[in-house]
C-alpha cells in the first residue's frame, strides 16, 4: 500500500452492513454503516472467491470492526473481524431491521457522522434480537423517533409548539408534522400523558402505540415524498394475511 493511501486508511472501525451485491466476478460492494465516518460504499474485492473469509464475516445485524482505505466516495475493504453477542434476527423482528436498514439508507446521507444514530441503530437491532414478534413495534417507533431527532427532523415531544411550555397533563395535543404539538379540542387529539410517554420511550400503556405509529408514519411519509418504503409496505402485506 502507497504511503499516501495508508494516510487515508480506518483501523477497526465499528460499523454494521447496511446492504451487498455481487460487483464484477468475484467481489462485493457493501453499503456500511459506521459509528465515526456515517454511511459509505465499501468495494470488498475478492469475498466471492471459494475459501474467502471475510465473506463469512459480512453479515446484517452483526457489529464488526472494519478496516477500509482509499480516498474516494469508494473504498476498499482492508479487513473485517466479527464482534460475538447478537443472535441472528428471525422472522418478523428480521424483516424490522430490513425496515430499519431501508430507513437509513433512504435518509442517513453519505459520510457524515452521526454516532449518536449509530448508538440508536445499534440498541435497536440488540432489542430486535431478544423479543419476538409482539414485541417488534415499541422498538421500531423509538428508533423512528430517534432517526428523526439525529438527522434534525424531529420535534419536542415534551413542549407546545408556539409557545415552547411543556404540555398540560390536562389538556391534549394535535401533532402537526414539521411544527410540533398544538392544543386541540379535537376528537383526533391525544392526551398530554400519552404524549409524554412516547417522548419518554414508555409503552407500558398500550393507547401509546397507534398514536406513535400515526405520528411516525406522518413524519417519514412527508421526507419520502411520492417514494414508498419497500420494507414498510411488506410488512403491512403481512399484517393483512
Amino acid at each position: 500500500m502507497s504511503r499516501s493511501s495508508s494516510k487515508l486508511r480506518v483501523n477497526s472501525q465499528p460499523a454494521f452492513v447496511l446492504h451487498q451485491h455481487p460487483y464484477r466476478e468475484t467481489s462485493r460492494l457493501l453499503d456500511v454503516f459506521s459509528r465515526d465516518h456515517g454511511r459509505l460504499t465499501i468495494y470488498a474485492r475478492g469475498v466471492q472467491r471459494p475459501g474467502s473469509q471475510i465473506r463469512s464475516v459480512l453479515l446484517g445485524f452483526q457489529p464488526l470492526l472494519l478496516s477500509w482505505f482509499g480516498a474516494g466516495e469508494l473504498k476498499t475493504l482492508h479487513s473485517a473481524v466479527w464482534q460475538p453477542g447478537l443472535s441472528q434476527l428471525s422472522g418478523l423482528p428480521l424483516l424490522c431491521g430490513f425496515y430499519i436498514n431501508e430507513l437509513l439508507q433512504r435518509f442517513c446521507p453519505k459520510e457524515e457522522p452521526n454516532s449518536a444514530l449509530f448508538a440508536a441503530y445499534f440498541e435497536a437491532i440488540k432489542a430486535l434480537a431478544m423479543i419476538d414478534a409482539s414485541g417488534v413495534e415499541p422498538v421500531l417507533r423509538h428508533f423512528e423517533r430517534q432517526m428523526l431527532d439525529c438527522l434534525g427532523y424531529g420535534i419536542h415531544w415534551h413542549l407546545e409548539a408556539h409557545s415552547n411550555r411543556p404540555l398540560d397533563l390536562a389538556l391534549k395535543y394535535q401533532f402537526q408534522n414539521g411544527h410540533g404539538l398544538v392544543p386541540s379540542h379535537s376528537p383526533d387529539a391525544c392526551p398530554a400523558p400519552l404524549i409524554l410517554a412516547f417522548a419518554a420511550a414508555d409503552f407500558s400503556n398500550e393507547l401509546v402505540l397507534p398514536w406513535a405509529k400515526l405520528w411516525m408514519r406522518q413524519s417519514i411519509s412527508e421526507l419520502l415524498g411520492d417514494a414508498n418504503l419497500h420494507t414498510r409496505q411488506l410488512l403491512i402485506d403481512l399484517q393483512k394475511m
